[in-house]
């Protein structure tokens, strides 16, 4: 998911089907990820999204897809059959499925590493157990799954984003659910984990009239749960926080002015040999930039959701 500015930006995103399945124009537009890599370091955000600079996945990050991707397939299974021993069937097949889309993420281990494979989908069966010691889904059957849902706020910013689950309980009420398959953050992430979750509440309430009632963060790896409460003042003031985002945004683009901001976060990043703060020398910016669309995790790497944990 990426930031398309208006401004000395060419935007080139296809059509995108909103959750009432219009299909507005390509238009600026705005992701959770690329909206949060702005707030952490505008240059960050300038080498994801314009410079679209390669960044190499990380165990990390290919556990969070495979992990997402087996709890969605779950819930195609009967009611009854979604146990931890056919979650933890899913594993395997499922992780072929990912290597034969993504052939980067075969790159994760040395030709001549037998135990790291193995190593690794067995840590992916420990975060799938954690799962169920928080949630029965045979109890649940969620109203969608991996969703695009998207709409314009400001008469002219696209902001979309792809929910892992949405339930929806028999008087209407939404819950949005987000898996994390890190630890449960300090305050600080967990910050930011909530920031992604207002913005999808935001879009549901623009787009179906309802603020969802529960935000749900569950992770895996502590088996803790999250939930927030959102109201529509909260999401209205959240919305201006947004456009006001974009303009910055817009503006550094024509201004060609993203500068560093360093952090802790600096230490996971892939792209110090660049960032004047460790001594590099960002890429000439580009004649004709191009911010473009997709999932969490693009640009820059090609995992698919679930990657950006």
């Amino acid at each position: 998911m990426t930031a398309e500015t208006v401004a000395a930006v060419q935007v080139t995103t296809g059509a995108t089907t909103t959750a009432a399945g219009a299909v507005p124009p390509a238009q600026p537009s705005l992701s959770p990820s690329r909206a949060a890599d702005f707030k952490t370091c505008p240059l960050l955000f300038r080498f994801r999204s314009i410079d679209r600079l390669p960044e190499r996945p990380t165990a990390d990050q290919a556990r969070g897809t495979l992990v997402h991707a087996v709890l969605e397939r779950l819930f195609d299974l009967p009611a009854d059959e979604r146990t931890p021993a056919a979650a933890g069937d899913l594993v395997a097949p499922q992780w072929q499925r990912l290597v034969a889309e993504q052939p980067d993420l075969a790159g994760l281990f040395a030709p001549d590493d037998t135990d790291g494979p193995a190593a690794f989908l067995a840590s992916a069966r420990g975060l799938l157990d954690g799962y169920f010691r928080m949630e029965d889904p045979r109890r649940l059957e969620p109203a969608e799954r991996e969703t695009l849902i998207s709409t314009v706020v400001d008469d002219q910013l696209l902001i979309r984003g792809y929910v892992d689950r949405l339930d929806v309980s028999p008087t209407g009420d939404l819950r949005v659910v987000d898996y994390k398959t890190g630890g449960a953050p300090r305050e600080a992430f967990e910050a930011r984990a909530l920031f992604q979750l207002k913005f999808y509440a935001l879009v549901l309430w623009r787009t179906r009239g309802v603020v969802p009632r529960v935000l749900r963060l569950i992770y895996l790896k502590d088996t803790e749960v999250c939930d927030y409460t959102p109201d529509a003042d909260e999401l209205a003031r959240f919305e201006r926080t947004l456009v006001a985002l974009w303009r910055a945004i817009e503006q550094a683009t024509a201004a060609r002015d993203f500068r560093p901001k360093p952090s802790r976060l600096c230490d996971w990043c892939n792209h110090q040999a660049h960032c004047p703060t460790f001594g590099g020398t960002p890429p000439p910016f580009p004649e004709h930039p191009v911010a473009g669309g997709g999932r969490p995790g693009d640009p820059g790497t090609a995992l698919p959701p679930g990657a950006d944990e």
